[in-house]
């Protein structure tokens, strides 16, 4: 039986700020994300297996990326807690907003890592996670791959 990459894509909509960067991004705005999750594996060849002929349930992936990803950055406000933006969200967060606190920038580029981090523990034995896709814009976006990591 031959490998079987399979996707499933996510939205949401989350805020952010990039302390100390030079251009407008420093400032607090929002992006409605683009999250594609791609795994790899053999699909189930056991013709009395319930998910017979899949490699996994789209919904089963469904559930970990939106309890571990969607679910908590979904209309979130994301700050680097390693910042001044700390003194920031305190103050939305005592006002009753939704706010996150990384041990990283929060870019694209680091919030992928941190995506890849969560999910591929949370995968099935004989599943892997193969890439991840964060687009941030219509024509921006950072990609994650297992083969370059």
């Amino acid at each position: 039986m031959a490998n079987i990459r399979i996707t499933k894509q996510f939205t949401f909509e989350t805020g952010h700020a990039l302390y100390g960067y030079d251009g407008k991004c420093k400032n607090v705005h929002g992006h409605s994300y683009e999250l594609s999750v791609t795994v790899i594996g053999i699909p189930i060849s056991d013709t009395n297996h319930v998910k017979y002929g899949m490699v996994i349930d789209f919904g089963d992936l469904k559930k970990i990326v939106n309890r571990e990803i969607v679910d908590v950055f979904d209309h979130a406000t994301v700050f680097n807690k390693n910042t001044p933006h700390v003194e920031l969200a305190k103050e939305l967060s005592d006002r009753g907003h939704n706010v996150l606190l990384v041990d990283y920038q929060p870019t694209s580029e680091m919030m992928v890592i941190d995506f890849a981090q969560k999910i591929q523990p949370l995968l099935p034995d004989h599943i892997k996670l193969h890439s991840l896709r964060l687009q941030e814009t219509r024509t921006s976006y950072a990609e994650w791959f297992a083969s370059d990591n």
